[in-house]
C-alpha cells in the first residue's frame, strides 16, 4: 500500500489524514495530526459472519502515556483497564459509527485508537471519531460513511469549530457533533444554561464546518482504499412477514394497548409464542427457521407501533405525545445520609444519595493531561434488578459511566464555587425501577439529594428524555419516552436544564431528514417538559435547606500568609499530624494559604482554629498574652508568647520593684502573663511583665495560644 497524505483546515486548524505506513495488517489504518496531537486508528473485521443477531461491533480507546512524556503512575507502570475518561470517548466512537453499517452485519468488527503524542492543546476525542470512520472508509468493511466529529463552542458571541483546551475554557457551549455529508447523527455536550436557539445554530454549524474532512476521506479512500469486500444484506421474507402479520396482529393490538410495562410485556411474549409455534410446527415452510420467524415478529412489532402512534396521536401506554407521566418525589428517605431524594416518574425511580466530605475526599485522575482532582462525582448504578433480570454484576458498563457522566455534567451546572463551598460532593443514582430514562431521573433526585444536604445550589435542574417517530413528511415528537419508544425511534435525545436554560445534551439519530423546524419543535416541547418536571420538584422541596445536614462535617476556612504554612506544617508534618491527633479535625493547607478545617464536632473545630490562630499569629504591639518561660539568661528570660515565638522579658520589666536576679521570680516552665511592648524592624519582641501588674488585665483581655 503506498503511503497517502492529506490535509484540510478546521476552525482554523489543520488535521492531517495519513494511511500506508502504520499497521499494514488491519482492515484499514490512519494517523490522524492536529498539532503535535497524533492518533493511530484501526479498523478490522473478522472473515465470517457469526450466527447472532446482532451487530458484535468494538470500539476502543487507549490513552497511552508515553504520548505525553509520562510513566503510568500504577503499581504496575503500565496503562491498565480504561479510564472513565477512555471510556467516554469509546462511546463517542461507537454511537454514531454502529447506525452506518448494513443490517445483518454480523461480522465481528473493532476500532482501536491509540493516542501516540499529545501536546496538551487539542482534544483527542473528535479526532477519535474522525479517525475511526476514516479507518473504515479505507478498509474492506462495508458502511454508509463517511462521518465527522466536530466540537463546537460559543465564545465571545461566536460559533468555534474544534477549540483547543484553553479556548474551551473561555466558552459558554461544549458540544461535539457527528456529522455525515447530508445529516448528523449524534450530538453530545454540556452549556452554560443557554437557549434552544444557539443549540441548533452549533449543530448546523457543526455539520458545515465538517464538509471538508468529508472530502478529504473520500479522497483517501480514491487513492489509498481497499475494495469492499462482497456482503448480501438480508432481503426479507415477505410471504413470512404477511403470515405473522395475518396470525398476531390482531392480539398483538390488544397486548400492546396494556399500560403497565411488565404486563404489556408478558402479553405480547404469549402472543409471539403462539405465532412462532404455529409456523414451525412439523410439516410447515417455516419449520426449523424460528430465528427468522422471530425477525419478522420484531419487524410486526416496529410497524405497529409506530403507525399506530403517528395515525393516533397517542402512545404506547395511553398518554398523549407531550405528556409527562406521574411524578412523585419523597426528600430525606434515609436518616443516616447527608441528603437523598426518592424520584419516580411512571415506572423509573432513582434513589439519590448526596454525601459531603473533605479534601481528603477529592477523586484524583490521573490523564495526559496531567494529575487532577475533582471535587465532585455522580456515580450511576444500574443493578438487574430494575428491570426484572437476572444477571451477574461485574463492574461498571459502559451503558452506566456513560448515563452517569451525562447526569454529572448536568448537575454540576448548578453547584456552587469550591471556594464558597469547600466540600468534597459525591452523588449516587441507584435505579431501582427502569422503563425510559434512568439517567433522566438520576439529574432530578441528584439536585434534590444535594437540596435536601443543605448544598447552595444555584438552582434545580431537571432532566427530560424525548423520542421521535418520522415516516414521510409524517412525524411525532414524544416527551418522557418508554424504553419501548426509544428502542422504535428514529431519534431519541435527553435535555437538561434550569428554569433559565439548557445544562446539558445528548442526541443520537436514526433517520436522515431532520429540518430545522423540528429541531426547534422537539427542543420547544422538550423544555416545556423538563420545567414542568421543576414544578414538580419545587413543590417537594422548594429550596435548598437553610442548614447542613447534622451528619455532614462542617468546614470553616482560615486565610493566613504564605510564609506561614511551614509553622502549621512544621518539620516533616510533625506539627499538622499534632494537631489532627490532639484535635481530631481534618486539617489541609493549600499553597495560596488557605486551610480548611472539617469536623462533624463543634467543639473539635473551634479548638483547631484557635490552635492554627496561635501557631500563624504575629505578637501585637499593646496585646497581653498569657506564656511560657523557655530560658533564662543573666539580663532576664525568653518567654514563648506563641507557638514557636518567644519574646525578651528583660530583668527591668520582671518586677515593679527592683530584683537581684531573674531566678529570684522565674524559672523556666512557669506560666507568666506579659504585655507586647514592642517588635523591632528585625522581627525581636520585647515584653514587660511589669506592666501587666500595673494595669491588671481581665482574662478576657488576655491571649492564651501556646498549650
Amino acid at each position: 500500500m503506498a503511503f497517502v497524505q492529506e490535509s484540510c483546515t478546521i476552525g482554523g486548524k489543520e488535521i492531517i489524514v495519513e494511511t500506508g505506513k502504520w499497521a499494514k495488517q488491519s482492515g484499514g489504518s490512519v494517523v490522524v495530526r492536529c498539532g503535535d496531537t497524533s492518533l493511530l486508528v484501526t479498523a478490522t473485521g473478522s472473515q465470517q459472519p457469526r450466527d447472532i443477531d446482532f451487530m458484535p461491533l468494538t470500539c476502543e480507546y487507549q490513552e497511552k502515556f508515553y504520548a505525553a512524556g509520562k510513566i503510568p503512575g500504577s503499581y504496575f507502570r503500565r496503562e491498565g483497564r480504561p479510564t472513565t475518561e477512555e471510556t467516554l470517548v469509546c462511546r463517542l466512537m461507537d454511537r454514531p459509527v454502529r447506525p452506518l453499517f448494513p443490517k445483518g452485519w454480523f461480522i465481528d468488527t473493532q476500532i482501536i485508537a491509540n493516542v501516540i503524542s499529545y501536546d496538551k492543546v487539542h482534544p483527542t476525542d473528535v479526532l477519535a471519531m474522525t479517525g475511526a470512520s476514516a479507518a473504515i472508509h479505507i478498509s474492506d468493511l462495508v458502511w454508509d460513511g463517511p462521518l465527522v466529529g466536530i466540537r463546537v463552542g460559543y465564545i465571545d458571541g461566536k460559533l468555534v469549530a474544534n477549540p483547543t483546551f484553553a479556548e474551551r475554557k473561555l466558552s459558554t457551549m461544549d458540544m461535539v457533533v457527528a456529522c455525515t455529508k447530508d445529516a448528523i447523527m449524534m450530538v453530545e455536550g454540556e452549556m452554560h444554561e443557554v437557549g434552544e436557539a444557539l443549540i441548533i445554530d452549533g449543530m448546523l454549524f457543526a455539520l458545515e464546518a465538517a464538509q471538508p474532512l468529508i472530502k478529504l476521506q473520500q479522497k483517501l479512500r480514491e487513492l489509498a482504499g481497499k475494495p469492499k469486500r462482497e456482503f448480501t444484506k438480508p432481503v426479507a421474507d415477505e410471504a413470512l412477514f404477511a403470515k405473522v402479520k395475518e396470525l398476531g396482529l390482531d392480539d398483538l393490538a390488544k397486548a400492546m394497548a396494556t399500560r403497565e410495562k411488565k404486563k404489556r410485556g408478558a402479553a405480547i411474549s404469549e402472543v409471539h409464542k403462539k405465532v412462532a409455534e404455529q409456523l414451525t410446527a412439523e410439516g410447515q415452510p417455516w419449520a426449523g427457521k424460528r430465528k427468522d420467524v422471530d425477525g419478522a415478529w420484531s419487524k410486526l412489532v416496529k410497524k405497529h407501533a409506530r403507525s399506530q402512534t403517528l395515525a393516533t396521536k397517542k402512545r404506547i401506554d395511553g398518554r398523549d405525545l407531550d405528556e409527562v407521566r406521574p411524578i412523585t418525589i419523597e426528600v430525606g428517605v434515609l436518616p443516616k445520609a447527608h441528603g437523598s431524594a426518592l424520584f419516580t416518574r411512571g415506572e423509573t425511580q432513582s434513589l439519590a444519595v448526596a454525601t459531603l466530605g473533605t479534601k481528603y475526599d477529592e477523586q484524583k485522575v490521573e490523564t495526559l493531561l496531567g494529575d487532577l482532582k475533582k471535587q465532585f462525582y455522580l456515580h450511576y448504578n444500574f443493578p438487574p434488578f430494575s428491570t426484572g433480570e437476572v444477571k451477574p454484576i461485574r463492574g461498571q458498563s459502559r451503558r452506566e459511566v456513560g448515563h452517569g457522566f451525562l447526569a454529572e455534567r448536568s448537575v454540576a451546572r448548578i453547584l456552587p464555587q469550591y471556594e464558597d463551598f469547600p466540600y468534597t460532593i459525591r452523588v449516587v443514582s441507584e435505579i431501582l425501577e427502569s422503563n425510559g430514562s434512568s439517567s433522566m431521573a438520576s439529574v432530578c433526585g441528584g439536585s434534590l439529594a444535594l437540596m435536601d444536604a443543605g448544598v447552595p445550589t444555584t438552582s434545580p435542574v431537571a432532566g427530560i428524555a424525548m423520542g421521535l417517530m418520522k415516516e414521510g413528511d409524517d412525524y411525532a415528537i414524544l416527551s418522557d419516552i418508554l424504553g419501548d419508544e426509544d428502542h422504535l425511534g428514529d431519534m431519541d435525545f435527553k435535555v437538561t436544564g434550569t428554569k433559565v436554560g439548557i445544562c446539558a445534551l445528548q442526541m443520537d439519530i436514526k433517520v436522515d431528514g431532520l429540518t430545522r423546524k423540528i429541531l426547534e419543535e422537539a427542543l420547544g416541547q422538550a423544555r416545556r417538559g423538563y420545567l414542568h418536571i421543576l414544578d414538580k420538584m419545587n413543590q417537594a422541596l422548594p429550596a435548598a435547606r437553610d442548614e447542613l445536614s447534622p451528619n455532614a462535617p462542617r468546614i470553616i476556612t482560615v486565610q493566613i500568609k504564605p510564609d506561614k504554612i511551614r509553622d502549621i506544617i512544621g518539620p516533616g508534618g510533625k506539627t499538622i499530624r499534632a494537631l489532627v491527633e490532639q484535635t481530631g479535625a481534618h486539617i489541609d493547607v493549600s499553597d495560596t494559604g488557605v486551610v480548611s478545617i472539617a469536623s462533624s464536632d463543634a467543639r473539635s473545630l473551634e479548638q483547631a482554629q484557635a490552635l492554627i490562630s496561635g501557631l500563624t499569629m504575629e505578637p501585637e504591639v499593646g496585646q497581653y498574652y498569657s506564656g511560657v518561660v523557655k530560658r533564662i539568661i543573666e539580663i532576664g528570660a525568653f518567654v514563648e508568647i506563641l507557638p514557636g515565638t518567644d519574646g525578651l522579658l528583660h530583668i527591668s520589666e520582671i518586677s515593679n520593684e527592683r530584683i537581684r536576679a531573674v531566678e529570684d521570680v522565674l524559672k523556666e516552665g512557669d506560666e507568666v502573663i506579659v504585655k507586647c511592648v514592642k517588635v523591632d524592624r528585625d522581627g525581636k519582641i520585647r515584653l514587660s511583665r511589669r506592666e501587666v501588674l500595673e494595669a491588671k488585665p481581665g482574662p478576657e483581655e488576655i491571649n492564651n495560644f501556646v498549650v
